[in-house]
């Protein structure tokens, strides 16, 4: 993003799409703060998101944003960070478990005491240079795994990827566009203002200069806005607030920018927040080791896209239910023992994957991933095409 573009009339186009090209789809789903193990919520949001990306591919030129990098500089992360090394010192986490870490996050969170901004300001400047905490690294190798099992597309999760734009950078630009208010000359926060379309005044810098996860979302796709046709958002509902906000200001810069809210997964009946803990067993690292005791790889990573995304649907009524997870993995094997018989080629006229793919999309270049998935599990379905098992659930 250059600086004309920051500053132009509000409203303003970016670049525009080549009227003959494919169209240009940035995907861009919630990050997962990198301290804790990965809930059946997290796995619902990554199964979801990656299916989109791989079915989205064969239509369009499709761009997976996920940047660790950028979002390492809430307090959220910085003071998991600082919180370890104030109380446990200089700990080896090498051989830690993911929820032996998340353990520590827990507590973290559970904390009165709050680290200063001052404390917290050698760890934001160690991240712009790449650098990551031991217990997050940690955790990251532990997800490269669990990615690999699932095989989902990794976006870069232990990559050095820093925003296109420095925190002063884009608020200078937001300023410059009636966007924000800054208080920061006089020592108050900033506040994103886009009261004018009836959106709510959002803060976004605290006094003492710590942006949030909306501030660091800015920095990161304000820069890439313009080189899109289409942004599409992943995002938790308890989000949806701040999601208008960023969609209004990403609009603004040229694409058309969609929402898509993925409902979390309760357990027992309850929604909780990972910083409370109480995962117990029901996180990827158990799950895959329970289920690849039974099946083979293929087996697994289409039955946990058919009960995340299918069975699952797109809101959270449904609590996580084991048995009814056994039972894709049992449906998923049988749709597998069909690719023999259904590799021949079809009768003439039939679609290719492409097609297949198209009947999946409304108003929208992205494919929609539910109803892809949920076609699979129809009774009267036709034995699913080998080469979208291939492409984009296995």
């Amino acid at each position: 993003m250059t600086a004309d573009l920051l500053t132009a009339p509000l409203g303003s186009p970016g670049t525009p799409a080549d009227p003959a090209g494919p169209r240009r789809v940035l995907l861009a789903p919630i990050t997962i703060t990198p301290s804790k193990p990965l809930t059946p919520s997290h796995l619902k949001g990554l199964l979801w998101t990656d299916v989109m990306y791989r079915a989205t591919r064969p239509l369009a030129e499709v761009h997976y944003r996920y940047s660790h990098t950028t979002y390492h500089p809430t307090e959220q992360t910085l003071g998991f960070w600082e919180f370890l090394d104030r109380t446990r010192g200089d700990a080896d986490y090498r051989h830690l478990t993911e929820q032996e870490i998340g353990d520590h996050y827990v507590a973290f969170r559970a904390a009165d005491r709050r680290a200063s901004a001052q404390a917290l300001r050698p760890y934001a400047d160690a991240v712009e240079q790449g650098w990551v905490h031991p217990a997050s690294a940690r955790i990251l190798e532990l997800w490269s795994e669990q990615y690999r099992a699932l095989g989902l597309h990794d976006p870069g999760l232990r990559a050095h990827q820093p925003p296109g734009l420095g925190l002063d950078e884009m608020l200078a630009g937001l300023e410059a566009r009636g966007r924000c208010v800054d208080h920061r000359r006089i020592g108050g926060p900033v506040h994103l203002d886009l009261t004018r379309h009836g959106l709510p005044l959002r803060q976004i810098v605290t006094a003492d200069g710590r942006p949030n996860y909306l501030a660091c979302a800015l920095r990161e796709l304000v820069p890439l806005a313009s080189d899109f046709d289409e942004i599409v958002l992943l995002y938790d509902p308890e989000l949806d607030p701040d999601y208008q906000l960023l969609e209004r200001v990403l609009g603004d810069l040229g694409p058309t920018v969609r929402r898509v809210p993925v409902g979390r997964v309760p357990i027992d009946g309850s929604i909780r927040s990972a910083r409370h803990g109480g995962w117990g067993h029901h996180h990827a690292g158990p799950l895959l080791t329970t289920a690849l005791a039974e099946h083979d790889e293929p087996v697994v990573r289409l039955g946990m896209r058919l009960y995340f995304i299918a069975v699952l649907g797109p809101g959270q009524e449904q609590s996580f239910r084991p048995e009814l997870l056994r039972q894709c993995l049992g449906r998923a094997q049988r749709l597998l023992a069909t690719r023999e018989s259904a590799g021949s080629p079809g009768p003439s006229g039939s679609p290719g994957l492409s097609g297949l793919l198209g009947r999946h999309r409304r108003d929208h270049t992205y494919v929609d991933p539910y109803r892809l998935t949920a076609s699979l599990l129809g009774r009267r379905a036709a034995a699913p095409s080998p080469e979208l098992l291939r492409e984009v659930f296995v």
